[in-house]
């Protein structure tokens, strides 16, 4: 996929712990209207569930514009016609997702603090790898942690456009745009704020103000 179909801004990670599945409805179109760039489905529930899950998140992104991707799952994202997979490094290849979902798909590898495995997932055929946890995350308090000189380094390889992911708060925006991040992944931000959708509208109106449209 071409770089420019890599969109740019807020990526917004969602599962059934951060928003119970049965308020999806009622919640999401607003939340989506804030303007994300991507919405990510992040779930450990069985097989069925996820398929359900999947099912109802697509018509209310398809309904607001946002692409829908399944966090580490290729054949459920094939199943439902997903925008794409995001694949950690024991999910599969990217080249195994390429061949399931077709030349649009959008595909994304986890490649935490090491550039050998942004070049590898290059090479392999990701559209985008992502680079953390830049911060401390309460959402994965054990991931592997990454610094700010490590995504820049990732992004001024132009390699690939490099997501950042990781205890991503309002103040940190500035910080990974400065640094080269086409996108910033975004989970407890929203998701434990009093409100989510106002939440998620001022991270979407902080990135564009202090967007210079870095390099990849």
């Amino acid at each position: 996929m071409p770089t420019a179909a890599v969109p740019r801004g807020l990526y917004l990670l969602l599962g059934p712990q951060d928003l119970p599945e049965a308020q999806w409805e009622a919640r999401l179109p607003a939340l989506l209207a804030a303007g994300p760039a991507l919405l990510q489905l992040r779930s450990k529930a069985d097989a069925a569930a996820r398929r359900r899950q999947a099912e109802r998140l697509l018509p209310l992104c398809a309904q607001a514009g946002v692409p829908l991707i399944i966090n580490d799952d290729i054949a459920l994202a094939a199943r439902v016609g997903a925008a794409g997979v995001h694949l950690g490094q024991g999910d599969g290849a990217p080249a195994r997702a390429r061949a399931a979902l077709g030349p649009d798909a959008l595909i994304g590898r986890t490649c935490h603090a090491a550039l050998a495995l942004l070049r590898q997932a290059a090479r392999e055929g990701a559209d985008y790898a992502s680079m953390g946890a830049l911060y401390p995350s309460a959402t994965k308090p054990a991931a592997p942690r990454a610094s700010l000189p490590t995504l820049r380094a990732a992004c001024a390889t132009g390699t690939l456009p490099i997501c950042a992911i990781g205890g991503i708060q309002a103040r940190h925006l500035a910080q990974v745009q400065a640094a080269g991040a086409r996108l910033a992944a975004v989970s407890g931000a929203v998701w434990q704020a009093p409100d989510p959708a106002r939440a998620l509208a001022a991270l979407v109106r902080s990135w564009a103000h202090d967007s210079a449209d870095p390099p990849l």
